[in-house]
Order: C-alpha cells, then sequence, then structure tokens
C-alpha cells in the first residue's frame, strides 16, 4: 500500500472517524528531501559542479548565463506519492537569485532543464569569465564545488495544522479546522509512521511538500493571491476587509493548484529560491511553465 492507504488505514484502526481522517489527508503531502550524502548512501543527486547538458545546448541564460543550482537523478530519487516527478532523466536548476528577487513570478531567470534518460550529455564548458563574474551585492564564486546529495521521503503538513493556529486563514480552513476534532492524534500518528530524525536540519534541497515562509518576504503563494485579487477587482469599491478575505481565499485555492517544485538555499546568506509549478504541468513535463519566487531571508 502507498503512504495515503498506509495512514488512513492506521487512523481508522485508532478509532477516528473515516470522513474525518479524509479530509486530514487532503492536506497531507510527501516532499523529497535532499542533504549532502555520507559514505554508503544513494546518490540521489549533485549540487554545484557544472552541469551535464546535451551536447550541442548552450548553458542556459544565453549572454546572461545563470548560476547552476544543482541536478537530480530521476530514477534515483524515492518516489513521494502526490509529487508526479519524471519517472527517470535529470531535472537541472538554475537560479540568478538577485535579479529573480527583482521580478514575481519571473521566467527570465531560472531555468528548470529535464534530461531525457539516455540523452547523451557532458560537462557544460563554463561561460566565459565565470572566474569573474560575481553577484551584486555579494562577492560570491559564480561556479561552486560540486556536492552529492542522497534523498528521502517525508511528511509535511501545512502551518496551521501543525501550529494550530488557523486564525489569519481563509474561513474554509477555519471551518475545516472545526471539523478535525481528533487533529492532535492525526499528528501524532504522521510522527509516529514516519519518524524523521534530522535530515530536515541538513536538507540543502527539497521537492515537493508545502512552501517555506522565509524571512521578510511574503510566501509565494501570498503574492501570488495579492496580484490575483488586484487584478480582478481593481475597481470594485471593495473594503479592505473584504479585499483582505478574498486574498486569504485565493490563496488557499492556490496553495492547492501550485506545488513547490524545488526549495533551496542559495549561496547567499540572504536569499532562498522557490519554484513553483502546477500539478498538470509537471505531469506534462512543462518545466518551462514553472515559476520562480526568490525570497529575502532577513
Amino acid at each position: 500500500m502507498d503512504r495515503y492507504e498506509q495512514f488512513r488505514s492506521a487512523a481508522v484502526d485508532r478509532g477516528i472517524p473515516e470522513d474525518e481522517v479524509g479530509r486530514f489527508t487532503e492536506h497531507l503531502r510527501f516532499a523529497v528531501w535532499a542533504w549532502p550524502a555520507e559514505g554508503g548512501e544513494e546518490i540521489a543527486g549533485r549540487m554545484g559542479g557544472l552541469p551535464r547538458l546535451p551536447i550541442g545546448v548552450d548553458w542556459p541564460g544565453g549572454d546572461f548565463p545563470l548560476p547552476f543550482i544543482g541536478s537530480v537523478d530521476c530514477a534515483a530519487l524515492p518516489r513521494a506519492e502526490g509529487l508526479d516527478l519524471p519517472a527517470d532523466g535529470s531535472l537541472l536548476f538554475f537560479l540568478h537569485h538577485e535579479e529573480d528577487m527583482e521580478e514575481h513570478p519571473s521566467t527570465d531567470y531560472a531555468r528548470v532543464l529535464h534530461i531525457p534518460a539516455g540523452t547523451q550529455t557532458q560537462d557544460a564548458a563554463p561561460p566565459p569569465d565565470h572566474d569573474s563574474r560575481t553577484f551584486f551585492c555579494e562577492s560570491i564564486p559564480f561556479l561552486v564545488p560540486e556536492q552529492r546529495i542522497t534523498a528521502r521521503v517525508l511528511p509535511e503538513l501545512p502551518d496551521w495544522i501543525v501550529d494550530r493556529r488557523v486564525q489569519f486563514e481563509a474561513e474554509t480552513v477555519q471551518q475545516l479546522f472545526d471539523e478535525l476534532k481528533h487533529v492532535d492524534q492525526l499528528c501524532e500518528l504522521v510522527g509516529e509512521l514516519w519518524p524523521e530524525g534530522n535530515p530536515r536540519h541538513r536538507s540543502t534541497f527539497r521537492l515537493g511538500g508545502y512552501c517555506r515562509n522565509v524571512g521578510s518576504s511574503d510566501a509565494p503563494h501570498s503574492q501570488m493571491s495579492f496580484d490575483s485579487v488586484q487584478e480582478q477587482q481593481a475597481n470594485s469599491g471593495l473594503s479592505n476587509d473584504e479585499r483582505w478575505r478574498l486574498q486569504r481565499e485565493e490563496e488557499q485555492r492556490l496553495v492547492g493548484e501550485w506545488l513547490p517544485l524545488a526549495q533551496f538555499p542559495t549561496q547567499s546568506d540572504v536569499y532562498y529560491g522557490c519554484f513553483l509549478i502546477k500539478a498538470e504541468d509537471l505531469a506534462s513535463k512543462g518545466f518551462d511553465r514553472m515559476r520562480s519566487f526568490t525570497m529575502f531571508t532577513e
């Protein structure tokens, strides 16, 4: 049985009503967490170094080459339910965090490439003058040493369930929370079924799950919902309270629609990368339709 079936079966066995288990499970996600590999651990990808690009394919970004974040071997990744990553091939991630921070959503300064299995590849030649390339605000090298990573699947729940705080959430979330009479037992069961140890503290890369809210930046879905409501209701004359209510409901809808494809710290101490993608685009390998939201950590 898959992890969702395992959870539902265990929860019902504890006497929790099936309908409540079902409502809770709709918000339970599984993510792939990756961290530096140690001896004997299976290699699932690499951070830094040079990307392996198909022969004849130029470094992404053209005249403004994008820094290479890392790559994952899709066949080596553990499978996470609800995260329809390619079954094989490699995913390569590129991001210029300073430029990307200036635009939301942006596609010009972030890129995800899927290299199908069997494609002839080679280590890309470093961009011209890469040794002299630094970022505007910090002296960070364009290229960083390669580091192998391993990965594991871990469960994730939204913050409003973890913290048991729904005061500022959408009305639909508040209503659902009131219906979860066994939320403590359900959360405890998640921890019992998948004890995490300490991988989260070592993680350098994450696929799936929920978006982190980092530093002073608004979370990506909050930014998206603000833009959406402003555009739809620009001349509606709504009160601030009503606009805020609509924004919270829209944010909840977007959380279900846009999945975090990848989240990672950058080489900078003050920037954090987050790539979002719709579930249907992930399933169809439409990585050109992902959105990037670089967050400021302070």
